[in-house]
């Protein structure tokens, strides 16, 4: 499904609100001045609120992308798009529930 590049400047969050931050392996292909977002990028998350009965703390710590673009690629990696899917994971490397990708870039698209 077509979408904008996903980048470190964009702004994600996890299902209860945490915000998403990438950090990067790319540093050749940019835009907006900030590197695109691969599929082996490391999405961490802070601060995740979520806790599972009796209140047991279950916080999202990390996303893991299932679908990325699958014709762009930066570095011989799929790249992330506004449209990715994937999974918010707790400690325990559980499901979560999708991110959310809140606000992206808008001049380069992929497929």
């Amino acid at each position: 499904m077509p979408g904008f590049l996903f980048h470190v400047g964009a702004s994600a969050a996890c299902p209860h609100a945490a915000p998403v931050t990438t950090v990067s392996s790319n540093g050749r292909v940019l835009v907006s001045g900030m590197p695109v977002a691969t599929i082996a990028d490391t999405y961490l998350i802070a601060g995740c609120p979520f806790t599972l009965p009796p209140p047991q703390p279950s916080p999202c710590v990390k996303v893991q992308w299932l679908v990325p673009a699958a014709r762009v690629l930066v570095n011989g990696q799929p790249v992330i798009l506004q449209t990715s899917t994937g999974l918010c994971l707790s400690p325990a490397q559980l499901p979560q529930g999708p991110p959310i990708v809140q606000a992206t870039q808008t001049r380069v698209a992929g497929l």
